[in-house]
């Protein structure tokens, strides 16, 4: 698929989608800030629409209670998907984050789990995104429904840094937040990838390069894209819990539920009191509790 292709296909959706046309037009009033947090610059968006997200309840009774909205049954009757890989449809996410933001749901109900080899063929057909899988407990908000999401890379602070930071030459090294230097409140593997031997071994052992334990246990966002030269990246940032402590909408909690995007250095803050009120210190300990191995030294 080509961008012209990406865009006549947003561009179709949002002309006979109410709902998803206005919030993608609301996104051009998103306020937006941003604070340095060591070696990673954040930033926050106040987005209400993603309270669908972040407010969403993951327990097993409230999910059994609701319509999976990913079936294709469920799904608003103006949603249409397209066929990118086999068993898999992509979809414009009629709550987006960013002005590309494309869902890729499943055509199987089946519960969000495992590393999904299927995000390597989505990266390769779409170029100049990151495809991108929420652990089912790391800020997935649909976990019994099996998806991915991809948004343009630019838009993420962490893969813009890791891009500068871990040279394309180092195919086959396996990289993290001390070894390429940074000073972070939370700890990634990367990995770059090309179509040798050397790149087969590492597709055969990726779920040990990125901790089959947290990939086991839906403690993990895996990020997947491709760059210039067709080289394959992948990210994996090992969770250690799905929310924070803080997690609420009361006067001393902040409703923030981080996710890829969030784990990825935009905050997303539904509540204008936590847009507002989010200070570097409440960010790196969110992060520090969700994520794994902090190093704010």
């Amino acid at each position: 698929m080509n961008m012209t292709d990406l865009r006549d296909f947003i561009d179709v959706q949002l002309q006979g989608w109410p709902l998803a046309r206005a919030n993608y037009q609301a996104l051009g009033r998103t306020r937006r800030r941003s604070m340095v947090l060591g070696d990673l610059t954040v930033g926050i968006q106040h987005n209400p629409a993603r309270i669908v997200s972040t407010g969403a309840k993951t327990d097993a009774s409230s999910i059994s209670s609701r319509p999976c909205f990913l079936c294709k049954d469920n799904r608003p009757a103006e949603q249409v998907g397209i066929d990118i890989v086999p068993g898999w449809e992509l979809l414009v996410n009629p709550y987006p984050i960013f002005p590309t933001h494309f869902t890729i749901a499943s055509k199987t109900h089946q519960p969000q789990a495992g590393f999904q080899l299927d995000m390597i063929t989505m990266a390769e057909r779409l170029p100049e995104h990151t495809v991108f899988f929420n652990g089912s407990k790391s800020g997935a908000s649909c976990p019994d429904h099996l998806h991915c999401q991809a948004v343009k890379p630019h838009e993420l602070p962490l893969m813009r840094l890791i891009a500068e930071r871990h040279l394309p030459e180092e195919n086959g090294y396996i990289a993290t937040a001390a070894t390429l230097g940074l000073k972070m409140p939370f700890d990634f593997r990367s990995v770059i990838i090309t179509p040798n031997a050397l790149g087969m071994e590492l597709l055969k052992n990726i779920e040990v390069i990125l901790g089959r334990e947290e990939i086991s246990s839906g403690l993990i966002n895996i990020y997947v894209w491709t760059d210039e030269c067709r080289r394959l990246r992948i990210v994996g940032v090992p969770r250690r819990a799905h929310r924070p402590s803080c997690y609420g909408d009361g006067a001393e909690e902040h409703l923030v539920s981080p996710g890829c995007i969030d784990m990825a250095g935009v905050i997303i803050t539904p509540l204008e009191k936590d847009y507002t009120g989010l200070t570097a210190e409440n960010i790196e300990k969110i992060y520090s509790e969700c994520g794994k191995n902090p190093d704010m030294r």
